[in-house]
């Protein structure tokens, strides 16, 4: 039943986002606001496909943020990537480069406002992550980073990035962590999904200004809560 489930997700999904994604090079072309329009459109539809033929729904704890604050979330699979952007009304994420330069869908992106890293990059790619994430708070736009770099499975807890420390440093904003359990159902690496609910936990804002140390120490805690409960 599983298989079935999914194979109707991809049959539903799919085609529909190879949709958006040709309305979206003209959206793009006319404003960046039309462009978020047509992204929370998309991310709300995927939420939908998820629950009905899914059956994964996202159960929320905690206060969504609603000013721009420095998003550090857990990645444990697409779900949350595309929940957030509902939750979260179009945050900026921050993407490794390899996804903005899919044809196509990763120009459509950067219009958008995702923000683009080089991993391996060092000090410019630091910076320059910093001046577009500066210019979409300036827009009123939360900051949507993953800080441990990449999507782990349940009960991996690997250090974070050393990137998010500088991004923290320098846009001065209150940090809102956010532990999640959707790679239970959402299975890296597997077709078939498991339904069930999601928790995305946001977790108390912590303050700007702390040492490295202490942000990245309190920032790892938290998004890690889940694991630690279980």
């Amino acid at each position: 039943m599983r298989v079935v489930r999914s194979l109707l997700f991809v049959l539903f999904f799919y085609p529909v986002t190879v949709a958006a994604v040709l309305i979206a090079l003209p959206t793009a072309l006319a404003s960046r606001r039309a462009m978020i329009a047509l992204a929370r459109a998309w991310s709300r539809y995927f939420s939908w496909c998820a629950a009905a033929m899914l059956g994964i729904r996202a159960r929320v704890e905690g206060a969504i943020p609603a000013r721009p604050v420095l998003v550090a979330s857990k990645h444990q699979s697409m779900f949350e990537t595309l929940e957030l952007m509902v939750l979260l009304d179009a945050p900026a994420a921050i993407v490794k480069l390899e996804l903005a330069q899919i044809p196509l869908w990763g120009w459509a992106a950067r219009r958008y406002g995702v923000i683009p890293v080089a991993r391996a990059g060092g000090a410019p790619a630091l910076r320059q992550m910093t001046r577009q994430a500066q210019a979409a708070v300036e827009l009123g736009r939360p900051i949507l980073i993953f800080p441990e770099g990449t999507r782990v499975a349940p009960g991996e807890q690997p250090p974070l990035q050393p990137g998010f420390a500088g991004l923290y440093r320098a846009l001065g904003l209150p940090v809102v962590p956010v532990a999640l359990d959707a790679g239970r159902f959402w299975q890296r690496r597997h077709f078939a999904k498991r339904p069930g609910t999601a928790t995305i936990r946001f977790g108390e804002p912590i303050p700007p200004g702390l040492a490295r140390a202490e942000i990245e120490r309190r920032v790892h805690a938290a998004i890690n809560a889940l694991e630690q409960e279980r």
